[in-house]
Order: structure tokens, then sequence, then C-alpha cells
């Protein structure tokens, strides 16, 4: 297992550096200290990404420091694209598809795959900022004393990339809802607590019209737990870290603590104690182990972090790894929703997926 993410995390990215600049080099009709250039420049963005990962950037300037994570962040894709890319023109040479000439010392080429992979970016940098208003209807055979409306989200992933002024367009849009109370399936903090505490955005927060109840995500483990969990209740959100609220005496919201917490309640324990005529709402970050849900007669379960892997194709393996990846599903009597995030991890791109919050409505079918 460690081998397998040393490889994923260190072996991989190595290996597209070195196809990438090998192309690169043989490409570019420029003299080669240009050329040289070009790769270093491309190294050292690439290089800004393990110094975010690593909080290098909390004690710079917050302007530059998120200029940087957005570089830092941002490389990996385009990486990801290059060698697709690059893949794509080694096949079609083997074939005999793409001649020689096109890949050595060739300018058409090297400007081709720049507006290429330029226009594919700024696109999904414009589909990141279309926020997808999803429609989910709950029905349930329980009591319910009127149709509760619920804004569900997850994984905001608040800080150097999704700064105050984002966050206040999107409460805007929640609180054009008008809900009855909100629901948030973890990853509101993205890494660092330094953007969020200095652009104080859990004043942000209270600006919503409606109560707010979360769970915790493995990014606020990675934040810092206490710290964390004391920005959430700054910001007013009801935090439930394996424990309940009841809201109106007819819906229970349950919220687990994350996955990252190997010592975390299971969910029949949670579920075993509360009234089996309550509709039963459970907030899990990770969509791992939907079956135990069912099996403790959850009605509806609310899940991010996957973000259907953000770009095409990383979407594949999400939709590979998870039993359900991203939107409705349903097992037995329980219903499921996973979230594809109405933020975002890293550079702001979707590609092939979609950012996105969940505008539901809970009734009795009686």
């Amino acid at each position: 297992m460690k081998f397998m993410w040393m490889f994923v995390f260190w072996i991989l990215p190595l290996l597209g550096i070195l196809y990438i600049a090998w192309h690169v080099w043989t490409i570019l009709p420029l003299a080669a200290a240009w050329k040289g250039l070009i790769i270093a420049l491309g190294v050292m963005c690439f290089s800004l990404l393990f110094l975010s990962i690593f909080r290098r950037f909390d004690s710079l300037p917050l302007s530059v420091s998120q200029w940087l994570y957005e570089i830092g962040t941002s490389s990996i894709f385009v990486m990801l694209y290059l060698v697709i890319v690059f893949l794509v023109l080694d096949l079609g040479r083997l074939v005999h598809l793409v001649p020689k000439a096109f890949l050595y010392h060739n300018g058409y080429t090297a400007l081709g795959i720049f507006v290429l992979i330029f226009g594919l970016f700024l696109y999904g940098n414009l589909h990141y900022y279309n926020k997808v208003r999803v429609p989910l209807e709950l029905k349930t055979s329980k009591p319910l004393p009127k149709t509760y409306k619920v804004v569900m989200a997850s994984d905001f992933h608040l800080g150097y990339h999704n700064p105050r002024k984002e966050l206040s367009r999107w409460v805007d849009m929640i609180n054009a809802e008008k809900p009855d109370f909100i629901l948030i399936a973890g990853d509101i903090i993205d890494g660092s607590m330094r953007p969020l505490l200095e652009e104080k955005m859990a004043e942000e927060f209270h600006r919503l019209t409606a109560p707010v109840y979360a769970c915790l995500g493995n990014h606020e483990f990675y934040a810092g737990h206490p710290a964390a969990k004391q920005f959430l209740k700054d910001a007013g959100i009801r935090l439930l870290i394996d424990e309940a609220a009841v809201i109106d005496s007819s819906i229970v919201v349950i919220g687990r603590d994350d996955r990252t917490n190997m010592r975390r309640k299971p969910v029949k324990d949670l579920v075993s104690t509360l009234s089996s005529s309550l509709y039963t709402v459970i907030l899990d970050h990770q969509p791992y182990n939907l079956d135990r849900a069912e099996a403790a007669g959850v009605d509806f379960q609310l899940s991010g972090h996957t973000h259907r892997g953000q770009v095409w194709p990383i979407s594949w393996i999400t939709d590979a790894i998870y039993e359900c990846a991203w939107g409705s599903h349903q097992r037995g009597n329980t219903q499921y929703y996973v979230s594809s995030g109405i933020g975002i991890w890293g550079g702001k791109f979707r590609i092939g997926t979609q950012s996105e919050y969940v505008v539901a409505t809970i009734s009795s079918k009686q």
C-alpha cells in the first residue's frame, strides 16, 4: 500500500514531467536555451503544488499565496492533459496516421497544442463558476408535518482559491432558495486555516437565513481538527460528529465523523437509539460502504468527497472506485445523493463534471 501511494504521488508525476519535457524539447523549433527555460518554468510551476500541500505559502502576503496556490494546483491538471495529447500523437505516429515531421521542430504543432490546452482550460474555468442547481424529490411513508425544502451541498474547500468573495456568492444562491434548513457534507475547509481567518469568512456564514447542519470531511483533519471545529462553531454551523439533531420532532439529521477517524461509531450504533418513526438523514462525507446505511434503516444519505474526479478522464477512475461516485442512488428503501461539490480542490477547472448544489424537497406520501 505504501509503495502504491508513493507511485501515485511521486513516481507517476515525475514520469509525466519527463515525458512532457522530452516532447517539448523535440517539438519546439527554438534554441536550446529557450527550450530549457520553458521546461524549467514548467517544472517550477509544478513544484509549487507540493509547496502548497505542505503549506509553505502561509507566511507570504495573502494575494501572493493565492496566486502561487492557483499556479501550483492548476499545473497537475495541465500536466495530465499534456500527457494525454502527447500520448495520442505518439499512438498516431505508431499507426502511421501522424507524420514524423509533425512531432519534430514544428512550430505549427506547438502552437496548435498551446491553443488546444489554453482553450480547454478556459472552458473548464468558466464551467467551474457555473453552479448547477440540482432538484431532488425525496418521498417517505413516514408522517411529516409539512413538505421541507432543503439545500444540500458539499466540498466548499474554502481557502486560497475559494475566498470570501466566492463564498458570499454561494450564500446568496442558497438564501434565494429560502430553505427550511441546510445540509453540508464535509470539506468546508480546504487546508490552511490562514485565509479563512484573515478574511473572516465565518461572518459570511451568519448571513444564511436557515439553520445549517454539517459533518466533518477529510480536509477538516488536514486543516487541523481543533481549529477547524472552532471555525465551524464561530460560523454558526451545527457540527455533528457521531451525533444527531432532531428537527420538528419528525426529521433527524445524523452527522458521522469522517472516515479519517478509524474509531468513529458505526452507522447502526448511531441509528439504534432513535425512533423509527423519524425520517433519518445521515451526513457521511466519503461515500464508502453504502450498504451499511441501508442495513441500519437510514432513509437518506448525503455524501461528497469524490468531486467526480473534477476533470475527465479522472471521473472514470472515481466511477470505478465508488458504488456511486456522483448523483442519485438507491439501495432498498435507502436513497443516496453523492454531490460533486459546489467548490473544488486545486485549480478551478471542471471538464466533464459540474459544480453543483442540491435543492431537495422531503415530503410524506401520505
